[in-house]
């Protein structure tokens, strides 16, 4: 029986399930917004169970390809319980190969999905280029714990000393940018400028200050210490490196690439061609309070009652 998406907002002692491989941080952008998000399930008065369905589950979010799919298909609950579909990518175009990942996420959409959340309006395009049509789709970006990553309180325009830079990805996929850091690298002014890189990298730099994976909290702390956010990923349907940049008030050079226009704005410049990085980094730094000021991320807040919405769920604020 098909179930109906658009009923009444449910009771607060509901259970919602959530399928995908959580993971320890630090770890994956997508594994932090998870992790973020059924925090604020919770933090709404929902039960979250992990990766099964039982008897008072009224609403399962299963996150992309990144869970047990045989698991879930296998379940006895699915046929009634409301299945909301969170989709990425597209994931082979992301990861530079054919494995055919998003066919396999279009076909667990097809068979069990009611409603289906894309992280971005670009990821959503992608996906019907490429001729496949989601269950009802719609767009709700990502988003951060404030409690962590929030801006800080220093004033660029009395700062003195070198302008820093920094970079951060989880992932040493060669689409994240580093051949781009690289020439950054052999052409910065090193006298004006210090360039921190935070996480994997396929290239060891050698001006660049290479640091490993850090947690949530060292990371935004380690972001605040730094001017301007720097990032060269290629496809990435809604960076939440670099929505953790933005959320701890840096302005950004970004590739016009994936769903970075969408989410930079105004708080910064796209690049098409990295030689024209060092004069947008000077652009910036002649307008930064203006660019810092046009930061816009929606709250992890906002984000959940967006989710809930779809999900046909009450939040504190329906109370």
């Amino acid at each position: 029986m098909l179930k109906n998406i658009f009923k009444a907002p449910s009771r607060l002692s509901a259970s919602i399930s959530v399928f995908h491989d959580f993971h320890r941080p630090p770890y994956g952008g997508g594994n932090q917004f998870m992790l973020a998000l059924t925090s604020e399930f919770e933090r709404n008065g929902y039960k979250i169970e992990r990766n099964k369905l039982s008897d008072s589950t009224e609403v399962c979010l299963f996150n992309s390809f990144n869970f047990n799919s045989r698991k879930l298909l296998a379940s006895k609950h699915v046929s009634s319980t409301l299945m909301i579909h969170r989709v990425d990518g597209p994931v082979d175009k992301y990861r530079g190969d054919e494995r055919g990942v998003d066919s396999e996420i279009w076909k667990i959409n097809q068979t069990i999905a009611n409603a289906t959340v894309f992280q971005s309006q670009y990821s959503l395009d992608a996906h019907i280029k490429l001729g496949m049509q989601f269950r009802r789709p719609t767009v709700i970006k990502n988003s951060v714990d404030s409690t962590i990553f929030y801006p800080s309180k220093k004033d660029f325009s009395s700062k003195s000393g070198k302008i820093k830079l920094i970079s951060t990805s989880w992932s040493d996929n060669i689409n994240k940018g580093a051949s781009v850091y690289r020439w950054l690298e052999q052409n910065l002014d090193w006298d004006r400028f210090d360039y921190t890189f935070v996480g994997r990298s396929p290239i060891k730099f050698k001006h660049i200050t290479m640091m490993s994976p850090v947690d949530s909290v060292n990371l935004a702390d380690i972001l605040r210490e730094h001017d301007i956010f720097v990032t060269a990923s290629v496809h990435d349907p809604c960076s939440n490196a670099l929505i953790e940049a933005l959320s701890c008030g840096l302005p950004v050079i970004g590739a016009r690439s994936g769903g970075h226009p969408e989410l930079i704005g105004k708080a910064g410049y796209l690049f098409d061609d990295k030689k024209d990085i060092l004069g947008l980094i000077d652009n910036l730094v002649d307008n930064y309070q203006q660019a810092q000021n046009s930061i816009k991320i929606p709250t992890l807040s906002k984000v959940g009652h967006e989710y809930m919405r779809v999900m046909g769920l009450k939040t504190l604020n329906d109370n």
